[in-house]
């Protein structure tokens, strides 16, 4: 699979994907393979894990559901899209949807509510340039990136056309939601814990 996926000549679709064995992680974006090794790294993990939680437990008991990676998140160009008509399969760190109608038991099939996006240093360019046009094209309503380095988070929110001007978190700033209504969080609780 290693040298296929290498191959950008040939655009792969989500028929192709859910071929490959399994154990490897790989991302479709409109046809081209990006393998996701190596493995996020102890401070990506520990912040993934910290605003899962604050996320999931905001969320128990409403409709949305809270889903970490690796979860597939299907963006077909068409509503009625076949596997092999699907040339878009990303995995969100961190991904909530409200519509229990895109959630199968392959993943999530259309855009999610919020994604979120923990950069390191193999995803930076792609989730800043690449995912934040992919997420804008298919009606994504909160894309946050998170910069755990930095120690910032910058928010995109859609206008129902395309994402507005960021908004820029760092510090001791609280973190609100537009999308998932009364959440709210600061900053400095999901960075990582010094002993």
């Amino acid at each position: 699979m290693e040298s296929t996926a290498k191959n950008l000549q040939q655009k792969f679709s989500y028929a192709d994907y859910l071929n490959w064995p399994q154990g490897e992680r790989f991302e479709l974006i409109d046809g081209i393979a990006y393998d996701m090794s190596p493995a996020p790294g102890t401070v990506h993990q520990t912040v993934s894990g910290e605003l899962f939680g604050i996320i999931w437990q905001f969320l128990k008991n409403k409709k949305c559901r809270v889903f970490s990676a690796p979860f597939d998140v299907r963006l077909p160009e068409m509503k009625k899209a076949t596997d092999a008509e699907t040339f878009t399969v990303v995995q969100p760190d961190i991904t909530v949807i409200c519509d229990e109608n895109k959630i199968d038991e392959r993943g999530c099939k259309g855009a999610p509510d919020v994604v979120i996006e923990i950069l390191s240093q193999s995803s930076a360019y792609r989730d800043e340039t690449e995912k934040l046009l992919l997420y804008e094209k298919h009606g994504v309503k909160e894309y946050w990136i998170v910069n755990p380095d930095a120690k910032y988070v910058m928010i995109y929110r859609n206008n129902e056309k395309k994402f507005e001007k960021p908004e820029y978190l760092r510090g001791e700033d609280i973190l609100e939601s537009r999308v998932l209504t009364g959440l709210s969080f600061k900053l400095t609780d999901i960075w990582e814990k010094k002993p």
